[in-house]
This record gives C-alpha cells, sequence and structure tokens, in this order.
C-alpha cells in the first residue's frame, strides 16, 4: 500500500477531525469579509439572546459554550479549540444565540458575517465540503456524547471528556490538554459534583493515567477507564 493511500485511510478512520485547511485562504479567495477578534480569558464572547448574526473559527485559545436556565444554573455544552467553528447555527435561520460563549483562556476568534459565510460556502466547492464534513463529524460527537451521559458513570463521563479535550487518537501519542480546564468546569460537563471530580483526577493521578507537571498531561492508558464495564 503506498504512503498516500496509507495517509487517506487514515483520515477515514477518523471522522471527528478538525479542518486542517488554511480557512483564512478560503475565505480570502471568496472575497469574504471577516474580522479577527481577541478575547481575553472569561470574557464573554456572545450571550444567550443576542442576535445570531455570525459565524465564528478558533484560531487560537478555547472557548466554552454553554446554556443557562431561568434559575441561572448554566450547563456546558462543549469546550471548543482551534480549528473548530460556532454559532453556525445562524446559516440554518436561527435569530438568536442559543446558549452562551466564553473565552476559557486567550484566544483568537475569526468572525465572518452570515451573508459573508454564505457567499464563501457557495463559491469554495472545497471548502463547503470541508464545513459539511466538519458539521458532521460534530454532530456524531453530540450524540456520542448524550449516550455517554446517559449510560455510563461519573468516572468514565470523566475519563471521555478527558481524552477529547487532550485530542485522543491523534499520531497516537498524549497531549497536552488545552486550554486549561477549571474542575468546576469539568463537573459541569460531567453532570456531577466538584469534589467527585477532585476524587476521580487524584484517583487518576495515582494510577498515571494523568500527570501534573505545570500543565495537565493526559496519558492513552486513560483509554482502560472507558473501556472497563
Amino acid at each position: 500500500m503506498s504512503k498516500a493511500t496509507t495517509n487517506k485511510t487514515k483520515r477515514r478512520r477518523n471522522p471527528t477531525r478538525k479542518l486542517t485547511v488554511d480557512v483564512r485562504a478560503f475565505l480570502d479567495s471568496a472575497g469574504v469579509t471577516k474580522n479577527v477578534k481577541e478575547f481575553h480569558k472569561t470574557e464573554t464572547i456572545f450571550s444567550q439572546g443576542d442576535a445570531a448574526k455570525s459565524v465564528m473559527y478558533v484560531q487560537e485559545g478555547g472557548v466554552k459554550l454553554s446554556v443557562v436556565n431561568e434559575g441561572g444554573k448554566e450547563a456546558v455544552v462543549a469546550i471548543l479549540g482551534p480549528g473548530d467553528f460556532f454559532g453556525e447555527g445562524c446559516l440554518a435561520g436561527q435569530s438568536v444565540r442559543m446558549g452562551r460563549a466564553t473565552a476559557v483562556a486567550p484566544s483568537t476568534v475569526l468572525v465572518i458575517d452570515k451573508k459573508a459565510m454564505m457567499l464563501g460556502l457557495h463559491r469554495e466547492h472545497a471548502f463547503s465540503d470541508l464545513f459539511v464534513a466538519y458539521l458532521l463529524a460534530r454532530n456524531i460527537r453530540y450524540e456520542e456524547d448524550l449516550v455517554n451521559q446517559l449510560f455510563n458513570s461519573s468516572e468514565k463521563r470523566l475519563a471521555r471528556i478527558l481524552l477529547l479535550l487532550a485530542h485522543f487518537g491523534k499520531d497516537g501519542v498524549p497531549e497536552t490538554v488545552i486550554p486549561r480546564i477549571s474542575q468546576e468546569t469539568l463537573a459541569e460537563m460531567v453532570g456531577t459534583t466538584r469534589s467527585r471530580v477532585s476524587s476521580f483526577m487524584n484517583k487518576f493521578r495515582k494510577l498515571g493515567f494523568i500527570k501534573y507537571n505545570g500543565v495537565l498531561q493526559v496519558n492513552t492508558s486513560l483509554l482502560s477507564v472507558v473501556l472497563h464495564d
């Protein structure tokens, strides 16, 4: 099997891969107007109920998507990193933001006007194909998240979230969790208490599944927690 064929096979086996193309180059070639915005850690990018007029693309840093109920309780929907789009609901007729987006680290975000994004997708078929593939892959991820939330224990849910945040599976090597996520945020994502997250994290560390060296490093051995019945 040729090297090129092997690479294609690897790409097909990784349906959750992010867009690896130069998004700005595609948008430039399509003549799309866009803005680059910088956000500080904890700064709100948009709030629940804001008018939905643009699609956003994370260039650097990280973004937390969450929903707040009438009682003020927040549920974390996703943590996004470089290569992720968000706010694309406006392309499907969503007039207001259904949740809140917050920077969880110093972040650089490409803001693309709704009409400009639609024009770019129309003009650049290769970009359109990749964008659709990205959305389908993320939809699969959300379905997996729902199954995980319904049927797995808090410990398994935490292990899976850590593996996803570390982009487990890329080249088969452990990676640093970027951006840094507080235990409070992890507890919101898992659907449990901060004290339980702390207990699980200490257990993972003692077993060698994770390491603290100024940053959090996740080892592939953590997968055994997810696969264990």
